[in-house]
């Protein structure tokens, strides 16, 4: 009688063990869920590394419209990955010589697979520094297009329309900051 009190009360006690097992675990879960919320790398908190491209970008006053443009077409997780990622960010100022009402029309949800492909004309994939460049040189871009690359006095321009006015290493790439906005050839 005793042994089958003892395995009773054994029995009861490992029931209740993991019972409080599972509650911790679904505490720790419900934490972990509440703590961190969904996204990819550019939710990841690291004040002591170098910034990636996109966390260079955003604390960039010459940039608002980029980041808000990277924002609206959803590409703020690809480009905040591993790459490495050349990018041409145009300035503010770029964006303001496009024709009156441009960015607005492109920042619709309607227009958001026109502001990727031409987002996506910003992108190389690859980590290219300025000083590299050669006159002539074709750049694949992440759109599936191509950008060729001139070399006037001295400056790198882009398809002899944007010139690049500084570079800023990150740590998945390198951005170029230029001062006009590269439109995508138009498709036949």
């Amino acid at each position: 009688m005793k042994n089958k009190l003892f395995f009773a009360l054994l029995i009861i006690a490992s029931l209740m063990a993991c019972n409080d097992t599972a509650d911790k675990t679904s505490t720790v879960t419900d934490n972990a869920a509440t703590e961190n919320p969904a996204g990819g790398q550019e939710n990841v908190q690291d004040d002591a590394s170098a910034k990636d491209v996109v966390k260079v970008a955003v604390s960039s006053k010459d940039h608002t419209t980029l980041v808000a443009a990277l924002k609206q077409a959803e590409l703020v997780t690809a480009l905040s990955n591993a790459g490495p990622f050349t990018v041409f960010a145009p300035t503010n100022a770029a964006f303001d010589k496009l024709p009156a009402g441009t960015v607005d029309g492109l920042m619709k949800p309607e227009k958001k697979e026109d502001l990727q492909n031409i987002l996506q004309y910003h992108v190389s994939l690859a980590a290219m520094k300025a000083e590299t460049f050669k006159d002539g040189q074709v750049l694949g871009m992440v759109n599936g297009d191509n950008l060729t690359i001139n070399i006037k006095d001295g400056k790198v321009m882009l398809n002899n329309s944007a010139t690049i006015v500084a570079s800023i290493p990150a740590s998945n790439g390198i951005i170029h900051v230029i001062d006009g906005v590269l439109l995508p050839p138009e498709k036949k």
